[in-house]
């Protein structure tokens, strides 16, 4: 029979989490549980609810107390939740202390109000470091797109070149992409309080009407949002959470593609930044893999599946307590936030450090010659030569003839060859470039999408 010395999961077969997902492990949802009982004897201390000296005897025991993940969870298999095993290890961790305030532990609550506040104190502090590296991220974007607003390349619609661009150009489009994601996930995430069937009713009956003020409080003790309501079966503060990590993941996820084809061997107009040992092959040692681009295409590839499960359970969310549904929800956000750590600090450093061969642009530019500005043809000689006469011109340079000498022996047009180059070069066809890159700096100068 297989077996293990370690965890379950230490990130083998998810490579670009590993080092980044500390914040979500197993310990820090089980710490977090023990900081919701905490806040939850203090705020029902401060309204009368429970006792002074219990509250005071529930912080004594578990202030800093960190249970055993593992133990925990092979205790919850009989409960469905490790609140449950949770709330008899505390209730004995404060025994110890004081015997009579052990009955004042989780009281009025239910299990679900633990775990849906622990997992959002998890989520918020993982949203912290997500939009730190994002932060990294933007600046870099802004460097880049300012740096090469005159580094010109070839776009490329449907694979194929079309017209001329900057790559501080496409830089700009990547920075609003990633400043809106960053916009985007700037949420305030709710506390859970609502007792079993969501109606307060024990606080109540333990409070009266000082029960009504319990979930803002509760709430304020953990730096949490205030909740308006009960949520256990209105699950958008979760379903828009990963909603907005997806959009995080969307981005980089978009970034990282088009590092990974633009730094192909036969293209090689960007390159990763360098590092010993990074991007190797096992088989080919010539080779240098764009690595953290594989990395956060992965995360690319399974993050909006994981979204796509928060929305179905929340549809299959029945009662007012569900069966299953909220259950699935555990470990699909916990995969989702690790996952958008890990791309997140990925492409920080990706784009930190990204080479940038301006000289291998201009190169692959010059590939499709001067029918890289056919567009332009067709818009200024269009009405001086008719469009069929352009079309025809444009199709017989594209099958060898020489486009340049085509258009010097049209009378009609009577270019000099100063006209002729102006006409046909690349870098007078970028339309509005510096302008949308200055748009872009300007929308982003405080990191985000203002």
């Amino acid at each position: 029979m297989p077996s293990s010395d370690g965890p379950f999961d230490v990130g083998l077969l998810s490579p670009v989490t590993v080092g980044h997902d500390a914040s979500v492990a197993d310990a820090e949802v089980a710490a977090a549980m023990v900081e919701a009982e905490l806040a939850l004897a203090r705020a029902s201390a401060a309204l009368g609810i429970v006792p002074e000296a219990a509250a005071t005897a529930i912080g004594e025991a578990l202030t800093g107390y960190r249970p055993d993940p593992a133990a925990l969870a092979r205790a919850a298999v009989a409960g469905g939740n490790p609140v449950i095993p949770l709330v008899a290890e505390l209730g004995r961790r404060v025994t110890g202390v004081d015997q009579d305030a052990a009955a004042w532990l989780h009281r009025g609550a239910t299990s679900q109000d633990i775990i849906d506040t622990a997992l959002m104190l998890v989520a918020t502090r993982s949203i912290a470091i997500v939009d730190a590296a994002l932060g990294d991220a933007v600046a870099a974007l802004r460097r880049l797109a300012d740096e090469h607003r005159g580094t010109l390349m070839a776009a490329r619609t449907l694979t194929q070149h079309s017209t001329p661009t900057t790559f501080g150009l496409v830089a700009s489009g990547w920075l609003l992409a990633v400043a809106e994601a960053r916009s985007v996930l700037a949420v305030r995430l709710p506390a859970q309080l609502g007792g079993a069937s969501g109606t307060l009713a024990s606080f109540v009956e333990l409070g009266g009407d000082a029960a009504s003020a319990l979930p803002a409080r509760f709430a304020d003790e953990l730096h949490l949002d205030r909740p308006l309501a009960p949520w256990h079966t209105r699950r958008r503060p979760v379903t828009a959470l990963g909603d907005a990590l997806v959009t995080v993941v969307d981005a980089l996820g978009a970034i990282a593609s088009s590092v990974a084809t633009l730094s192909r061997t036969e293209i090689g107009e960007l390159a990763e930044p360098a590092e010993a040992g990074r991007g190797g092959s096992s088989a080919m040692p010539q080779k240098r893999n764009p690595v953290l681009s594989v990395l956060i295409r992965s995360a690319a590839q399974r993050a909006p599946g994981l979204a796509a499960e928060l929305h179905r359970s929340a549809a299959l969310t029945v009662d007012q307590r569900a069966d299953g549904a909220w259950h699935a929800e555990w470990p699909v956000l916990r995969e989702l936030l690790r996952l958008t750590l890990g791309a997140s600090a990925h492409a920080a450093e990706l784009l930190a450090g990204l080479q940038v061969d301006a000289e291998r642009m201009r190169t692959n530019l010059a590939l499709t010659g001067p029918l890289i500005v056919s567009e332009r043809l067709a818009l200024v000689l269009g009405p001086r030569l008719g469009t069929a006469r352009v079309q025809q011109l444009v199709d017989r340079a594209a099958h060898g003839d020489d486009l340049g000498a085509l258009l010097a022996a049209e009378p009609e047009l009577g270019l000099d060859a100063r006209e002729l180059a102006a006409l046909l070069d690349p870098a007078a066809y970028t339309g509005a470039g510096d302008a949308v890159i200055d748009a872009a700096l300007a929308a982003t100068s405080d990191g985000t999408l203002r």
